[in-house]
């Protein structure tokens, strides 16, 4: 298909840094390292491409999805020697993973106040040390497995003006466990009445770290990462069966550890809501500050320094939003940039990219079997923008369930758990607006203006003869129009302008302007359409 460019006002190449050089440029088995090893140029110092899987298998357990939970899961497991497949899509850690800002921190937002008033502050000791104990597990990995991926410890700060609020949150942190202490004078670029700090924190180059832990994987014989492999559906039993586009595993247990399961036994629909923020990569002149930052409310702001080749990258994110709702999504970046010239001496936009996290009503991650006549089929998602901790302790306590133990902190993320004073507000929230989304867009398709009025680089739903369409025109002017219903749960998609795609406002399925499925939990493509008459 042909481009469809972002706005001359959106500068910076759209991906991440941690993507930036080890983008796809060519085939996957025939890339120009030599011998068909799927490694394109911008790739060949990553392990070889493998996949899709042809024939039949069996193994003891198969992963779905190569990003941090499920490498972490799958490392975790051969430890205990299992046979396991993990099964992506696209290529390791090119999702949500490869689209974070890539903090290794226990500080997530304004969780232990939280914690401690909703679970008590058991709940809150227990939830501190699990994230904890990811942090020394990454660094313990990195130096095992010699894995060179920017690993730094640094202090990461949470700030406000709600004075109280952040006393109320340093008490709660340190009454967890951690070293966490009350601040006046953060950040240095921006002015704010108080803060917390936490320290022995730390940040790295995700993509770098999971690649380690995939080529230790292939080189085991017990061990396949398995890339361009798309999951078309799952069976559970004893075994199980996992079924792909020309082939089907068999696996004694799963593991699905993708943004949404594309098994929901358990009403995860209406349990967790997907949100959609943004992030650019920024040159300045001058010193970035130290540490990390992030200011936390509906329009939060995350701020860290990464340190590449061309010197240092100020990384700031925010803007967040429900995907397929609020508005233009260009319009976002633009905010973002205009907060962050204001803040620093910017001297260049070097990257932009946005990412998709799934939040869940008690704001507490899934991690466990994934529900009623699932017993061998595992999740872990809901990590609510804190997937760099949350993913690797998923690992550790997901292979612990499936060797037969009872961890302590199975309890606080067990899937099935009931938690209604912390989340049934949020709960009957979301699912209201979810309804709401439904009706008003399928009523909005019958309101829509003809085909003419669509500009290139613009994407609309149109009532086609009482159909909905979705129709985008690209920069050549040439038209795609594909059925407007999101097949997850059929509501219908709305057009994002950054990042050019049709977005699912119900629960966050995502696709290109012709239709490819981009991410769940829809398992399918938009089905091809004929355009309206113009």
């Amino acid at each position: 298909m042909s481009e469809f460019r972002c706005p001359d006002d959106l500068p910076g190449e759209s991906t991440s840094p941690w993507l930036a050089s080890t983008r796809e440029t060519g085939e996957t088995r025939d890339g120009p390292c030599g011998d068909g090893d799927g490694r394109s140029e911008d790739n060949c110092d990553g392990p070889p491409s493998r996949g899709p899987l042809e024939g039949d298998r069996s193994v003891d357990v198969a992963i779905v999805g190569a990003g941090i939970a499920g490498l972490s899961t799958a490392i975790e497991l051969r430890e205990r020697g299992l046979t396991v497949a993990v099964l992506e899509r696209d290529r390791v850690a090119t999702g949500v993973t490869g689209k974070s800002t890539a903090k290794l921190t226990s500080q997530h937002g304004l969780i232990y106040d939280h914690l401690r008033r909703e679970f008590g502050r058991r709940t809150a000791s227990r939830y501190a040390a699990v994230q904890e104990a990811a942090i020394d597990t990454v660094e313990e990995r990195i130096e095992a497995l010699e894995i060179d991926c920017g690993f730094e410890r640094q202090p990461s700060y949470l700030y406000g003006n709600e004075r109280d609020e952040m006393e109320r949150e340093a008490d709660a942190a340190t009454g967890a466990g951690l070293s966490a202490t009350s601040v006046t004078s953060v950040p240095p670029f921006e002015r704010a009445q108080a803060g917390v700090r936490f320290d022995e924190q730390a940040w790295f180059h995700p993509r770098k770290y999971l690649l380690g832990i995939t080529a230790e994987l292939r080189a085991d014989e017990g061990a396949a990462v398995l890339e361009n492999t798309r999951v078309t559906d799952l069976e559970p039993g004893s075994p199980c069966r996992v079924r792909l586009d020309r082939a089907a595993l068999t696996a004694r247990r799963v593991v699905l550890a993708t943004g949404f399961p594309i098994l929901d036994r358990a009403g995860y629909f209406a349990r967790m809501h997907p949100r959609r923020s943004y992030v650019l990569g920024l040159r300045m002149d001058g010193r970035p500050p130290d540490g990390m930052y992030y200011r936390p409310g509906d329009n939060y702001r995350s701020v860290r320094t990464h340190r590449d080749d061309d010197g240092e990258l100020l990384l700031v994110g925010g803007e967040n939003h429900k995907t397929g709702q609020g508005g233009s999504t260009e319009e976002r970046y633009r905010r973002l940039l205009r907060w962050a010239r204001e803040r620093f001496p910017i001297t260049s936009v070097d990257y932009r990219w946005s990412t998709q996290d799934y939040q869940t009503a008690d704001r507490v991650p899934l991690i466990g079997r994934a529900g009623p006549g699932t017993e061998n089929v595992f999740v872990a998602t809901g990590f609510r923008g804190w997937g760099m901790t949350n993913g690797v302790a998923a690992g550790r306590l997901l292979a612990e369930l499936i060797d037969g133990e009872r961890p302590a902190a199975a309890g606080l993320f067990d899937p099935l758990r009931l938690t209604p004073t912390a989340s049934l507000a949020s709960t009957v929230t979301e699912n209201a607006d979810a309804a709401s989304e439904f009706a008003t867009e399928w009523l909005r398709t019958m309101l829509s203006p003809d085909l003419s009025t669509l500009e290139t680089g613009e994407g609309r739903v149109f009532r086609h003869r009482g159909t909905p369409v979705a129709c985008a025109r690209d920069d050549d002017g040439t038209l795609y129009a594909t059925s407007a219903v999101c097949p997850h749960m059929y509501c219908l998609v709305e057009w994002n302008d950054a990042e050019c795609s049709w977005d699912c406002p119900c629960h966050g399925s995502r696709f290109d302007p012709d239709g490819e499925l981009l991410e769940g939990p829809a398992t399918e493509n938009l089905s091809p359409r004929e355009p309206p008459d113009v």
